[in-house]
């Protein structure tokens, strides 16, 4: 008989959050988080949402590519696509990195801007050849009449661009720098009796507190 995943339930036993960490700095709290979580797959992977000019929000995962010294992420992706359009009119974004093998997530509030043209065109630079091909064969969130269509404009893209030739980086490709205002840690605890702890960003101090699960 298969097992209902629905379900499925799993106690929570494999680490902990203690007051500590109110006084510990989240963002080398997170950075440790993310050392941790080295082992899984796409440790990196975060989820982004969005909320465009009507209101209605979208998410999608995306990777990791950068942390500032004060925290602010990194990432990279097409600016007309579905994301980008939504935060140039709402830039306002919510971030998640789901490491359930370790019975950890965080959550990240904050604002994301473009990053400078200089920053987009050395990353692009040191992206694998068929990715920087594939950011000019794609046009992100667009319908497509079938594979054959897509493979088509990747075709035509690696006609333009021969191999063993520099491939530029679009116009409408690059980064955005998100700068957090909040980052929950939560930790997974028996019973469901979880631990979260918030910090919020108070200019260039941080402020943190434990919530209840």
């Amino acid at each position: 008989m298969t097992e209902n995943p629905l379900a499925h339930r799993l106690d929570y036993t494999l680490a902990e959050l203690d007051d500590g960490a109110l006084a510990a700095s989240p963002i080398a709290l997170f950075q440790r988080w993310l050392v941790d979580a080295a082992d899984l797959p796409e440790p990196n992977a975060m989820v982004v949402s969005t909320v465009d000019a009507i209101g209605a929000p979208t998410s999608r995962t995306v990777l990791l590519r950068g942390i500032d010294d004060d925290g602010a992420l990194w990432f990279f992706t097409n600016r007309q696509s579905r994301k980008g359009r939504a935060l140039a009119e709402n830039p306002a974004v919510s971030v998640l990195f789901p490491w359930y093998a370790l019975q950890r997530q965080v959550i990240v509030l904050g604002t994301a801007t473009p990053l400078p043209a200089e920053r987009d065109d050395a990353y692009f630079a040191s992206r694998p050849r068929g990715s920087q091909l594939s950011a000019w064969a794609s046009h992100q969130s667009e319908t497509v009449a079938s594979r054959a269509a897509l493979e088509e404009q990747m075709a035509s893209v690696e006609e333009r661009f021969p191999e063993g030739s520099p491939v530029p980086r679009p116009p409408h490709w690059g980064g955005y720098r998100i700068e957090p205002r909040e980052i929950e840690f939560w930790q997974g605890r028996p019973s469901r009796l979880h631990d979260r702890i918030v910090f919020a960003r108070d200019g260039d101090r941080w402020a943190a507190v434990r919530r209840q699960p």
